[in-house]
């Protein structure tokens, strides 16, 4: 018996060492990308291991869920920031002119970003309706963790359903903002390439007025990369919050859906994003609900190792 051991033992080292690696690349990797000059997809591979560690150093508990999806997070938050490392590099490959078409045929030939602004212009600037929907939008920064918080308490056996769907609609759409980076309708109005239709960026002559000289440092931890606009991850992972709410009860699907129509509709209106844009949003979450099922055995492999790796780790 002792001889066995021994093998099982450096075996279960083995693995938790690297599992700790992991752990210490997803942290070295964003602090040191732009010192080292790690180039984009190790920094990303290393941050998406994290949570992957995580489950091979823990067993599953409920916690360890909450952990795990925290993980994720934290890794999109650095991958959304990646492209724009190399502003003049990204600037090369940036998107304008499609989507513009794309919200003409939409609007009939005219921005519906100009005429939500235009047609909201009775109330005055920066009035009750402006901080509505800009305050609106900043609550995107907390609402899908409420929503799946809620799950959490109130649909506990979804919650890992929920959580895995909502990381892949953040997931799916950063793989996007690399493929093609593309500008936002306040962008593009402010470099001229609207055709003389003016769009307001409403959030900041909000967010100006309303935060004073706490607003640019606010601005800038937030906004890491502007040209990450398609498709729209606040529309997406809205939905994909109401959608799973709406599988929690009645009240919550209530809930959700407001909240993700007020800020669909508060998205074009505030400048943010095209109508394009949001239907793209919307798109991403049909495919990752419906692709769920069609990647269920690549799925289940995959966490068939993980399991065996950490049964080896936890001994």
């Amino acid at each position: 018996m002792k001889r066995r051991s021994r093998p099982k033992s450096r075996h279960r080292l083995a693995v938790r060492a690297g599992a700790y690696a992991a752990l210490g690349a997803a942290v070295a990797a964003p602090l040191l990308r732009r010192r080292l000059r790690i180039p984009a997809p190790v920094t990303a591979a290393a941050c998406y291991s994290a949570p992957l560690a995580l489950a091979v150093l823990q067993p599953r508990s409920k916690k360890r869920d909450v952990a795990m999806f925290t993980l994720q997070m934290l890794a999109f938050t650095v991958v959304h920031e990646l492209p724009y490392d190399d502003p003049e590099k990204l600037r090369r490959r940036l998107r304008t002119r499609y989507p513009i078409v794309t919200d003409r045929v939409i609007g009939r030939g005219k921005l519906p970003n100009a005429r939500l602004q235009k047609l909201l212009s009775r109330f005055p600037k920066g009035g009750p309706v402006d901080k509505f929907l800009a305050w609106t939008h900043w609550a995107w920064f907390i609402e899908p963790y409420l929503a799946l918080v809620l799950i959490l308490v109130r649909d506990n056996e979804n919650f890992p359903r929920a959580a895995r769907q909502m990381a892949a609609v953040f997931d799916g759409g950063c793989a996007v903002y690399f493929a093609v980076p593309t500008a936002p309708p306040w962008w593009s109005s402010e470099q001229g390439l609207t055709d003389g239709e003016e769009v307001r960026r409403v959030m900041v002559e909000v967010g100006e007025e309303t935060w004073g000289k706490a607003w640019p440092t606010m601005y800038s931890t937030l906004g890491g990369n502007p040209w990450a606009a398609m498709p729209s991850l606040h529309f997406a992972t809205s939905v994909q919050a109401a959608l799973s709410l709406s599988e929690a009860g009645r009240v919550e699907a209530t809930l959700g859906w407001a909240y993700a129509l007020t800020l669909g509709f508060g998205l074009v209106y505030l400048g943010e994003h095209y109508v394009t844009d949001l239907l793209a949003g919307g798109l991403l979450v049909a495919a990752v609900r419906r692709g769920e099922s069609l990647a269920e055995p690549l799925v289940e492999g995959f966490n068939g190792a993980l399991q065996q790796l950490e049964r080896i780790a936890t001994g």
